[in-house]
């Protein structure tokens, strides 16, 4: 690209009313002002980091594709400031010419500030325009120096979007992936001391696959940071948008999903025989209670007759064999098989005791209600004792009667529980046939003195 300059008085008239001297200064004024806040800007998108990185980074995907436009957009924004200074030159050496300038001066002051006096060469293919289907693009433009502002702001917005975007995308997520990297490569070992391993433990496996993503995902993201970048709606500012982490995020919960499990496997490691300890017990209890059971069921079977007894199960033989095998993790230190064993065999040696004790209530049901029966009958005899009946002939058949029963084995629990009643009953009789106030000797029952 080259840069022709300016040609003030090419179109042979000034466009619009010719500038009085006042005017004129105030319009170099401002262009000068405008000439200073343009080169502060385009040295600035030249000296930041983005574009610096962005000039040695190997690119690829739609950064790669945005970045060559972008190259092409700074060095013809370049190119115009250059026709931008050169043209605010000219002007300036008009205005120096005299300290009252003439109508000539004025006239060429007007030409050069508001006409379209400015030619930029090859600017329309610099700037990417395609070839018009009636010829090739043109090789020259010409711009007032309006126009030169108004196209430089609109090169310069989308060139500094794109670099601002990019450095955004830099700064935050290859930082943030590398820690979260450093926090895999320790979760790595931690998982490797316990023998959390790929293709042993689920866990291992997971480790893997968000070291090939995190890997992957810095990749792309230093080769392609346009890719994460999620603009904001209606945003017009430049970078305005936030970098999109949703990949980085799944990876960081993943992470963290296997760092518990592997803190789960650790407090297995840390209390693992004080839970073996307690497995032991309760296993323990369990087969002393089936025990005491089986040993229930003979002496119910003997003493019990007529009565249904459930059979007992044997010792809980599985169990213990896993409880073996839990032992021989522990030893050889796998801690990773050891978890999820131990979790299994507490539950089920708690269900286990539970069942033994259900089946020692269940065989000795009718060793209690010989109990019970046993305690109603004395508790009846001693209430008929404390009003002077102990020695009624009646109430003492039936006692002995029912004493007899309970007291013998095999005992028919249905029949004692008939004599039990019956024994009861006359109590009830005896007792309700006493006239109110007699003494304790005294008996009228059944026509009696």
């Amino acid at each position: 690209m080259g840069v022709a300059g300016s040609s003030p008085g090419s179109a042979g008239s000034p466009p619009g009313p010719v500038l009085d001297r006042d005017q004129a200064d105030r319009a170099l004024a401002r262009l000068g002002a405008e000439h200073e806040a343009v080169e502060s800007s385009l040295l600035a998108l030249q000296d930041h980091a983005g574009r610096r990185l962005l000039e040695g980074a190997a690119l690829t995907g739609v950064t790669k594709d945005r970045w060559a436009s972008a190259e092409q957009s700074i060095a013809l924004l370049w190119t115009y400031f250059d026709a931008y200074t050169a043209a605010l030159h000219t002007a300036r050496e008009v205005r120096a010419r005299r300290r009252w300038p003439s109508r000539e001066d004025l006239v060429e002051l007007t030409e050069i500030l508001r006409g379209r006096g400015v030619t930029v060469s090859g600017g329309a293919h610099a700037h990417g325009a395609p070839s018009s289907i009636t010829g090739p693009a043109k090789l020259s433009e010409h711009f007032s120096l309006a126009e030169l502002v108004a196209r430089m702001n609109e090169l310069y917005a989308s060139s500094l979007d794109m670099v601002v975007t990019a450095d955004a995308v830099w700064s935050a997520l290859p930082a943030r992936i590398d820690l979260l990297a450093a926090e895999l490569h320790r979760t790595r070992s931690l998982a490797h001391s316990v023998g959390v391993r790929p293709g042993e433990h689920p866990a291992g496996d997971d480790l893997e696959s968000i070291t090939h993503e995190l890997a992957t995902l810095r990749e792309q993201v230093v080769s392609d940071p346009l890719a994460f970048w999620r603009a904001a709606p209606g945003s017009s500012a430049p970078g305005g948008g936030r970098p999109d982490t949703d990949r980085y995020d799944r990876a960081a919960r993943a992470l963290e999903d296997v760092r518990r499990e592997i803190d789960a496997v650790l407090t297995v490691r840390q209390d693992a025989e004080q839970r073996l300890v307690r497995l032991r017990d309760v296993l323990s209890r369990a087969d002393r209670t089936l025990t005491e059971a089986r040993s229930a069921r003979g002496e119910v079977l003997a003493k019990i007759a007529a009565s249904e007894v459930p059979a007992v199960s044997g010792p809980p033989t599985a169990l213990q064999e896993l409880l073996a095998a839990a032992a021989e993790h522990r030893r050889h230190a796998r801690w990773h098989r050891l978890s999820p064993l131990l979790e299994s065999l507490e539950r089920d040696a708690e269900d286990e005791l539970m069942r033994a004790r259900e089946s020692l209530t269940a065989v000795t049901a009718p060793l209690a209600v010989r109990a019970e029966l046993r305690g109603r009958l004395d508790a009846y005899k001693a209430k008929v004792a404390r009003h002077g009946l102990a020695e009624d002939p009646q109430l003492v058949e039936r006692y002995d009667a029912a004493r007899r029963m309970l007291w013998s084995a095999p005992c028919d629990l249905r029949v004692a529980e008939q004599a039990v009643l019956r024994y009861q009953e006359l109590a009830r009789e005896v007792l309700n046939a006493r006239p109110s106030g007699a003494p304790p000797s005294d008996r009228t029952y059944g026509g009696n003195s």
